[in-house]
């Protein structure tokens, strides 16, 4: 019997990977990166009666503002050091645990308090309190952000001593 050869006539110094005609393709180039184009910027062309020269070199003027006004929005926008988003995530897992003692704390004496205001007067001020620390972390988050982290962190942690829950710091939720 003969000896079936799958390699057929091919030599040991053929390729395997070539076929017929391959001789004849264009070598294999790498594709350019590409890079991302900006647009050109928009120019306006003067107008052809000679138009009024200063109309159009006060709106040159308020683009450079705008430019100006943008590149300020983008170093205000300056990502958060690792400090200060800690500090950020304990208090505000703080705030969260105020909001939580504020519910216990306040349904623990809402019976109490029921014996001299009406509900109609005690379940909005009930939740006011328990939305508190939420307001007042996104108030001082919002309100300092242009300012110093120091600024940031002070006010944060003065909400931290002025939002303490105290009906249940007091009372806690015993009996309930």
């Amino acid at each position: 019997m003969d000896a079936v050869s799958y390699a057929g006539d091919m030599t040991p110094d053929s390729d395997a990977l070539n076929w017929d005609g391959d001789e004849d393709a264009p070598p294999h180039r790498p594709e350019p990166e590409k890079v991302p184009r900006t647009a050109p910027p928009v120019t306006v062309p003067p107008p052809a009666d000679g138009g009024d020269l200063d109309r159009q070199e006060s709106e040159e003027a308020e683009t450079e503002a705008l430019d100006a006004d943008g590149d300020a929005e983008l170093d205000e926008r300056a990502p958060l050091s690792a400090a200060m988003l800690l500090v950020a995530g304990v208090v505000g897992g703080i705030f969260l645990l105020y909001s939580a003692g504020w519910v216990a704390g306040g349904l623990r004496l809402k019976p109490l308090a029921n014996l001299i205001v009406a509900d109609a007067m005690y379940v909005p001020w009930f939740v006011l309190a328990v939305a508190a620390p939420a307001l007042w972390f996104l108030a001082v988050w919002v309100l300092t952000r242009g300012r110093a982290s120091w600024v940031r962190i002070g006010l944060l942690f003065l909400g931290v001593v002025l939002l303490v829950p105290w009906p249940f710091v007091t009372v806690g939720v015993v009996g309930v």
